[in-house]
């Protein structure tokens, strides 16, 4: 994760992975006082894996069926249950400009153990997309990602050049 001295972020470690959602959202819980929370992974969005409104405004905005998007987030969903099992500690990192999304639940960066970004991970790997309707720093970084993982067929794009 690129940091600059003029971007304001919080950092909150003693966290773990309780359990995935979806392909860009988990449960996580502070270690010490067992608080859970639900966090969206901040510049990324994966396909939903249910009918839901956001579902029918992909269908039409991409052309591609409800069912063809169901799976491909279940390929995202299933990718990152494996990138983030539960009792995995992790450090949340939010911007400070953008803490909660429109339903209540943290917009976070999840580093892992090893130092990485899960957020980054899911771009390179092919498993999200750049999400632009809510800004994050990295987004620029991602755009770039994106643009790599399909190129180079990875991921979801291995069977749609969209998604």
């Amino acid at each position: 994760m690129q940091t600059k001295a003029n971007k304001q972020i919080l950092v909150r470690p003693h966290y773990e992975i309780v359990k995935v959602v979806d392909g860009d959202g988990l449960i996580v819980k502070n270690i010490f006082t067992n608080k859970e929370e639900e966090i969206r992974l901040l510049g990324i969005d994966a396909p939903e894996l249910k009918i839901c409104k956001k579902l029918k405004n992909d269908e039409r905005e991409l052309h591609l069926p409800s069912e063809f998007l169901i799976e491909l987030g279940y390929r995202s969903f299933n990718f990152l249950k494996k990138k983030a099992k539960p009792k995995t500690n992790i450090t949340i990192i939010q911007e400070v400009k953008n803490q909660q999304d429109r339903f209540g639940r943290t917009l976070a960066y999840i580093i892992l153990p090893n130092g990485k970004t899960l957020n980054k991970i899911l771009i390179q790997k092919g498993y999200a997309k750049p999400y632009n309707k809510v800004y994050c720093d990295e987004l620029s970084l991602y755009q770039k990602l994106n643009l790599k993982a399909k190129r180079k067929k990875k991921g979801l794009y291995l069977t749609t050049d969209i998604f």
